[in-house]
């Protein structure tokens, strides 16, 4: 089970970027899999209560933490898939953070500055709904983006995008020598997907508080955002900060890879609950003998 669990991780799973092609992976990949939703279902559930468990080990021995960034577009299925796939972690050992359009404090600093300011302490699981990466990709798109960050006029080069994406690439490298393990999930949903679920938001009452008609503008840019992404990936994935190119037009399917990516890479810390010394075992045995008396 766990060498096809491996097979599966390792066919979206990009650690060197410098071949990378977004066109070779498919958003309606299931890697052979086919199954009922009870089934989906089911396997998802034993995967949330496997995290619930590390997760423990990692909040106890506090010497590790986890940092899990989602960019997509819109409608791929980011919050449903932190809802359900951190839905039995507990939420003391757990923090999200969603980033929007940035404050005019925000704009006051660096580029990195909010999302430091977020990053998860030891022993926690930080998960990061949109990040840094929206520096190369929203505002790659909308270059007017750029020209309201303040930055002096001769930053503002032709190779601001290559400079970011080393900046990141470095402060990713950065948090990995710090025991920050940064694992990065790009969910990738096809325009004809996205499309139907658009659909659902305008024609469902209760969707319509998610839907926006500048989503739908958006999609004008689609080719530009899949060439910041590809361009993003190439320049980032690394085997220390991977990324995980998850196919999103089957929400069971993406939930479960996302689930099994943060799993494999909880188990690669060896984590244990803390091993108690001779003087806090005796304190134990004292600590009894008192309750008993």
């Amino acid at each position: 089970m766990e060498q096809r669990i491996e097979s599966v991780l390792s066919r979206f799973r990009v650690e060197d970027g410098k071949a990378f092609h977004l066109k070779d992976h498919r958003p309606d990949d299931t890697a052979g899999l086919e199954m009922k939703k009870k089934e989906a279902a089911e396997l998802l559930q034993r995967g949330v209560d496997y995290l619930a468990t590390q997760q423990d080990m990692l909040y106890a021995q506090d010497r590790w933490a986890v940092l899990c960034i989602f960019q997509a577009m819109d409608a791929a299925g980011k919050d449903g898939a932190i809802k359900h796939v951190f839905s039995g972690v507990n939420p003391q050992g757990c923090h999200v953070a969603s980033f929007k359009a940035p404050s005019a404090n925000e704009l006051d600093h660096d580029f990195l500055w909010r999302h430091v300011n977020a990053l998860p302490s030891r022993g926690t699981i930080g998960i990061h709904n949109r990040s840094w990466y929206e520096e190369v990709l929203v505002a790659r798109v909308h270059p007017a983006i750029v020209e309201s960050q303040k930055l002096p006029p001769k930053l503002l080069t032709k190779r601001i995008w290559d400079e970011r994406l080393e900046d990141i690439a470095a402060f990713e490298r950065y948090l990995g020598r710090q025991g920050v393990v940064v694992l990065k999930f790009f969910l990738h949903v096809s325009p004809e997907e996205q499309r139907e679920r658009f659909l659902k938001r305008v024609a469902e009452p209760e969707k319509h508080w998610k839907f926006s008609a500048n989503d739908v503008a958006e999609r004008k840019h689609w080719d530009a955002y899949q060439a910041a992404y590809e361009a993003a990936i190439r320049a980032t994935a690394t085997p220390d900060a991977p990324w995980y190119v998850v196919p999103a037009d089957r929400k069971w399917f993406t939930r479960l890879v996302v689930a099994a990516a943060i799993a494999k890479a909880l188990e690669g810390l060896a984590l244990h609950y803390p091993v108690l010394t001779d003087a806090q075992r005796r304190a134990l045995v004292q600590a009894r003998e008192d309750l008993g008396a």
